[in-house]
């Protein structure tokens, strides 16, 4: 084509990888706290909490004083602004408790993983100087008294701990303190003060802590509802641990801040209690990761449950088979259910489908850019924005972003860039209409059951075996997690028999069980590049080989 002068016409600009979230709906300016009082204000007599299996419940004038006589009790404690409070503990009222209380008093809540054990423990403790801890005492076959006993004189940060279920506890419901104090606190709270501290595997050794506010924390729990419909009358069963922004933002802060029934059905996940807190407490929305409603699907007594009041759910943390999700739709009720993708530096989540999105916009990706957010696709080595359909690495802008990782600015400016957005690390396309593909990882964090898992904080605990010289540790195909841990590992001159078994052994109490290897392979070297970098994409592919896994 030429223009009048002959010359060629330029070629129409490709359209940039670029989304922002409009919406009517003005973000909150509240603090935790405010907003809670707002809510109770307008809904004091419905549910607030329901605790399943104790048969424990509050409507929301009872749960906000149960959160006012703590947050007094913690204020007696000496504990204010800034001052971080550590929770210890499983799925249980408590928990969301001690969420609202320190919120209303500025303390920064700090969540520790229930499947921690002593060398994560300590790490947490001291790297955000914990001066209380609430804890169970004991979830599973975990011991948390011991395990505290044990790391105490490792923490001189920690002046107190207070276990759940005594006396001491029963006495922080008790306070003596004047309740004007807390007015007083509230009002010199900012909705830009941190106020939650969540930390994630690292990529570098050990965990980072993502810093969050008020306003990140407290927003995002709103529109994941407003997106999910929710109102007065919802009821949701919150399945998802509350220590991961699933349980305590998508969950918690979305339901008070709609006034909707937090619905706790158990301290751990049981699909059969799951379904049960649907079915009794009348629930219309359910939330998990794929291998959880897998798991439910697959009670022999699924057809059992009045399921009826579902409409609606989110499932989250890993990709959702096709299977799944129509059986969801189909055999759960849940025509509503959403997707969403996030990060728990972004508060968590980016990007969600909606209730009108086709099941195949359902599985093939993870929605579009939520409300007052933004994403982008770039190329990772230019950081430049790719055109629409090219694959490049998603970043997000908005209210959603971490303050940083507490106390490591380094790390902080390795993902924050100057323009403030959060790049996340992993691949992704996105399409004209601005849905977003997640395609793949940047680095080579593995996803076990929901679970970001990071190889590097693995392999420096497997260093610490008196017999292994160097360890590599990879990902691998599973049809129920989707991916598992495999360790290759080099042994010292001399050493004995390594298997699977041993090494469990050695690792347990001390890691994780989520992050002990399943697979172990002895190797004299490892498959290098030229210039001496370890090639895991080879490993990954010779461990299917070798586990026979196709």
């Amino acid at each position: 084509m030429e223009t009048r002068n002959g010359s060629a016409a330029s070629a129409v600009p490709a359209q940039p990888s670029y989304a922002s979230g409009t919406s009517e709906v003005a973000l909150l300016g509240d603090t935790i706290g405010t907003n809670l009082d707002r809510t109770a204000a307008r809904f004091g007599e419905r549910d607030a909490l329901v605790e399943f299996a104790t048969g424990r419940r509050w409507t929301y004038r009872e749960f906000v004083a149960d959160v006012d006589a703590l947050a007094l009790g913690l204020l007696d404690a000496g504990l204010g602004k800034g001052d971080r409070v550590g929770i210890w503990a499983p799925n249980r009222a408590e928990w969301t408790l001690v969420q609202y209380a320190t919120a209303k008093i500025g303390a920064i809540l700090v969540n520790i993983n229930p499947s921690y054990r002593v060398h994560e423990l300590e790490f947490v403790l001291n790297q955000s100087g914990i001066r209380m801890l609430v804890s169970a005492q004991r979830f599973k076959t975990s011991d948390y008294v011991t395990m505290v006993e044990q790391v105490r004189p490792q923490s001189p940060a920690l002046e107190r701990v207070v276990f759940l279920d005594t006396a001491e506890w029963e006495a922080l419901l008790q306070p003596d303190g004047d309740a004007r104090r807390l007015a007083e606190a509230q009002a010199g709270l900012s909705a830009d003060d941190p106020i939650n501290i969540q930390y994630t595997s690292g990529t570098t050794g050990f965990p980072k802590g993502a810093t969050l506010s008020h306003h990140n924390i407290l927003n995002n729990g709103f529109f994941v509802g407003e997106l999910c419909g929710y109102t007065e009358i919802d009821r949701v069963a919150i399945v998802p641990p509350f220590y991961h922004c699933f349980g305590m933002v998508m969950g918690n802060l979305a339901c008070t801040t709609h006034g909707s029934a937090m619905v706790v059905p158990s301290e751990g996940f049981d699909p059969a209690t799951a379904l049960s807190a649907v079915a009794t407490e009348r629930c219309t929305s359910l939330y998990g990761v794929p291998t959880m409603f897998i798991a439910e699907l697959d009670l022999p007594d699924f057809d059992s449950y009045d399921l009826s009041s579902l409409r609606t759910g989110i499932m989250a943390g890993s990709p959702c088979p096709t299977e799944v999700m129509k059986q969801v739709i189909d055999r759960m009720g849940m025509a509503e259910v959403a997707i969403c993708y996030g990060m728990t530096e972004t508060s968590p989540v980016s990007t969600q489908t909606r209730a009108d999105d086709s099941l195949d916009r359902r599985v093939s990706t993870v929605g579009r850019v939520g409300p007052h957010l933004e994403v982008k696709i770039v190329d990772p080595s230019t950081g430049l924005t790719v055109p629409v359909g090219e694959p490049g690495e998603l970043c997000t802008r908005g209210y959603s972003v971490m303050l940083g990782y507490w106390q490591q600015p380094d790390a902080t400016a390795e993902v924050i860039d100057a323009a403030r957005w959060m790049h996340t690390g992993d691949l992704a396309a996105m399409d004209s209409s601005g849905y977003v593909s997640i395609t793949g990882r940047i680095k080579d964090m593995i996803i076990r059951g929901g679970e970001n898992l990071y190889p590097r904080e693995i392999e420096e605990f497997l260093y610490t075996h008196p017999d292994i010289l160097d360890a590599q540790v990879i990902g691998v195909p599973d049809p129920r997690y989707g991916e598992e841990l495999m360790a290759w590992v080099r042994l010292r001159e001399g050493a004995g028999e390594m298997t699977a078994e041993t090494l469990r052994e050695f690792c347990s109490g001390r890691l994780a069980h989520h992050k002990i290897p399943r697979y172990v392979h002895v190797v004299d070297e490892f498959p290098m590049t030229v210039t001496g970098k370890v090639r895991k994409v080879e490993m990954r592919e010779e461990a299917k080989k070798l586990l026979d896994l196709g």
